[in-house]
């Protein structure tokens, strides 16, 4: 706000009152402003539940962003799922104006189209940085809104939890035999990259996850990492944890608009949503990354064994991947255009990260109980 000095402020409605002009510029310059800022009200459906307080809590930061910029004349109503649609559904509401938006994980889709795990995540993929990066400046946002026209969606990213863990496991795993006919809880692609390597990817929902796995219905899952992790108890009944989750490398989320209310937006409005998604994006990222070191600490002492994939099982794992890539390519020209570009992007981007943040990370790694 610029405040005028007290004097040129009385001069100037001098100046405005002497020549008749005070009510004229009232009448312009109030309408105006109030054509630009109209009441909107839109209701948006979050595929995740309240408890889940990070992946949740991104819309409740975006809505109260878009309110208070708006002075409450842009007012964005979040839902949890099943409030308004089961949260696998957002998207679907969304595309047929049940809502105006949704906030998901768009590989919840994959049902629809695989290319939809671009969006979020692909085994051996981009980190949390890497994948803003190609978001915003290598066409990823612009191709991924060319696949969703069809879908009557326009998207743009909300939130990453980073990269994730690699699960929870009733016993050990160091070879690929060890993972024959083992039941894990995991759903798309490293669902069916570890199904190449004799595993049985089990679809469990997350009411039901704790008990499966304490009864040994299923022999481990896969969640998001220490913070969440923690709050679900596995360690309770399955005490070897792996990481890191290579087909998680960061896992992003995405808020879905429907593209007719997107275009009935007036211009500053969209800027403004555009704006607050990007806050919305970096807050999560940053949350995580200030519980997991606490989170991790905690469950180590509770009695979780850390344990890494072993180079075996990356190995396989990665081969079958490329593998899982180049079949599904051959018969989806939408994945195909979207993996080019991607992992195009994920191999220059490696090449100056072993050079940057890799070699400075290992020293700070090596040096950390010195400093």
């Amino acid at each position: 706000m610029i405040v005028e000095p007290r004097g040129a402020v009385m001069k100037r409605r001098q100046f405005l009152n002497g020549v008749g002009l005070g009510l004229a510029a009232k009448s312009v310059a109030v309408p105006a402003i109030a054509q630009s800022m109209p009441q909107v009200k839109w209701r948006l459906t979050s595929s995740f539940p309240k408890s889940a307080d990070m992946t949740y809590g991104v819309s409740e930061v975006f809505a109260k962003h878009i309110a208070e910029a708006s002075d409450n004349k842009f007012q964005i109503q979040v839902f949890e799922a099943d409030a308004i649609v089961p949260g696998f559904q957002a998207a679907d509401a969304v595309q047929n104006g049940t809502v105006e938006m949704c906030h998901t994980a768009p590989y919840y889709y994959l049902g629809k189209d695989p290319a939809f795990a671009f969006a979020t995540c692909v085994p051996f993929g981009l980190n949390a940085r890497q994948m803003k990066a190609w978001f915003y400046y290598n066409g990823g946002m612009d191709l991924l809104n060319d696949f969703y026209k069809k879908y009557n969606i326009f998207a743009m990213p909300g939130g990453n939890t980073g990269t994730q863990m690699g699960g929870w496991f009733r016993k050990e795993v160091k070879t690929v035999a060890d993972l024959n006919g083992l039941k894990i809880r995991i759903g798309g692609l490293g669902g069916e990259v570890l199904q190449k390597l004799g595993c049985v990817p089990q679809q469990v929902s997350g009411g039901d996850v704790y008990q499966a796995l304490e009864k040994g219905a299923i022999d481990a899952v896969e969640w998001v990492g220490p913070y969440d992790d923690e709050k679900m108890g596995f360690y309770k009944v399955a005490p070897f944890y792996y990481y890191p989750g290579w087909w998680e490398g960061s896992t992003a989320l995405q808020f879905y608009i429907n593209t007719d209310k997107w275009a009935s937006l007036p211009k500053n409005y969209q800027s403004l949503f555009q704006t607050a998604a990007g806050y919305a994006n970096a807050d999560m990222l940053a949350k995580y990354d200030t519980q997991n070191p606490p989170a991790i600490k905690r469950l180590v002492r509770a009695g979780t064994q850390l344990r890494p994939f072993s180079q075996e099982i990356v190995d396989a794992a990665y081969k079958a991947a490329t593998e899982l890539y180049a079949e599904i390519s051959a018969k989806n020209a939408h994945f195909k255009k979207l993996h080019d570009n991607y992992m195009a992007f994920r191999n220059e981007e490696y090449l100056w990260w072993q050079i940057s943040d890799f070699a400075f990370d290992s020293i700070m790694i090596r040096n950390r109980t010195r400093i």
